[in-house]
């Protein structure tokens, strides 16, 4: 067989960037749980100097700063021995409140990560892996990846774009989070709209916890809370809006999800579906997002909802058409794309 030189020696290019980006994915979650990237927004510092501002061992650290440079994640002046963040790269790695906060990504990723030899398991058997048997960093990752982008839009664009919903959070509504997490989203919402009421449901009682340690360090318990439920079963009726981030495609069975959420609303009551983007097909897909999309979907989403009861295994790159499905089955007569970011679509249903 003849080979392609040109082409190989390009396709073992892409595995050298993979392989280094891989690895280098356990650095930046070195770096965000030691505070180091946050440390260097202060200032230009050698590692001697940067090690006695982490109260960390300068070795270590010298070998840690190497690797962020090499990978674009810090500045190196030879001149003088120091590595310092330029704007980006501090707005990116230590900067919490802005809108493009990376690292919780990798925590993510190396939090799945942690579950390879169970998911080898579970492809041999068929059988799923739930999202309660993940390691920690999973659930702390996709709050501190999530939240940034809730943070720049639900309530700036996405509740307006529901129709009417905004001014009827501003004039006091009660409001149903479901899958909600560690309760970014509810919390948010919740900052946002002081006349409305909050409850956010999720089956992982370690997530709900924390939610409610959360918000009442916030201040928010008066009206705010975290209640252990699933999706299909949560309790309570006549919610005027009822909220779904990221995780219907994670469902064993969305459509009976769906039932519920129907169950629980008002008739003229709203229910907000928050969605990775995806288009319809895997030929569309087939691009860096998708990547991400469809590499997290084999380890964490598509596990998770076989673990469960149906299992339909929707996958986080569903796309428009198969949640239209979804909804629809569930009993809801309306259904539209109310807008979309590069990473997300943001669907409304009507009763």
């Amino acid at each position: 067989m003849a080979l392609d030189m040109e082409k190989l020696n390009e396709f073992v290019g892409k595995f050298v960037q993979d392989f280094g980006a891989s690895l280098h994915a356990g650095t930046i979650v070195i770096g965000e749980e030691l505070g180091l990237y946050k440390a260097m927004a202060e200032g230009p510092a050698t590692s001697v100097q940067l090690a006695e501002r982490t109260h960390t061992d300068e070795r270590y650290l010298r070998e840690w700063l190497s690797a962020q440079a090499a990978s674009g994640y810090c500045e190196y002046d030879p001149a003088t021995g120091t590595f310092s963040l330029n704007d980006i790269q501090a707005f990116t790695l230590a900067d919490e409140s802005s809108p493009a906060y990376l690292p919780g990504a990798f925590l993510v990723s190396v939090g799945a990560l942690k579950s390879i030899p169970n998911l080898i398991r579970a492809f041999r058997t068929g059988e799923g892996y739930g999202w309660h048997q993940h390691d920690a960093w999973l659930f702390h990752g996709t709050e501190k990846f999530f939240r940034p982008g809730y943070a720049a839009h639900l309530v700036a664009e996405w509740i307006p774009a529901l129709d009417g919903m905004e001014a009827r959070l501003k004039a006091g509504a009660r409001v149903a989070d479901v899958g909600c997490g560690h309760g970014a989203s509810t919390l948010l919402m919740a900052q946002a709209y002081p006349a409305s009421s909050f409850v956010g449901y999720d089956y992982h009682e370690p997530s709900v916890d924390w939610a409610n340690r959360t918000a009442q360090a916030a201040g928010l318990a008066d009206r705010v809370k975290f209640e252990v439920a699933p999706a299909k079963s949560y309790p309570g009726k006549d919610y005027d809006f009822v909220a779904v981030f990221d995780c219907l495609h994670d469902m064993g069975d969305p459509v009976g999800a769906s039932r519920h959420v129907l169950s629980t609303l008002k008739p003229d009551g709203a229910w907000m579906i928050v969605e990775p983007f995806a288009n319809d097909t895997l030929q569309d897909n087939i691009n860096p997002v998708g990547r991400v999309f469809y590499s997290a979907s084999t380890m964490i989403c598509t596990p998770a909802s076989r673990a469960q009861e149906v299992g339909l295994c929707l996958g986080a790159q569903a796309g428009e058409a198969r949640m239209r499905k979804v909804v629809t089955e569930g009993g809801f007569s309306r259904f539209r794309r109310a807008m979309e970011t590069p990473f997300n679509l943001i669907y409304e249903a009507r009763p």
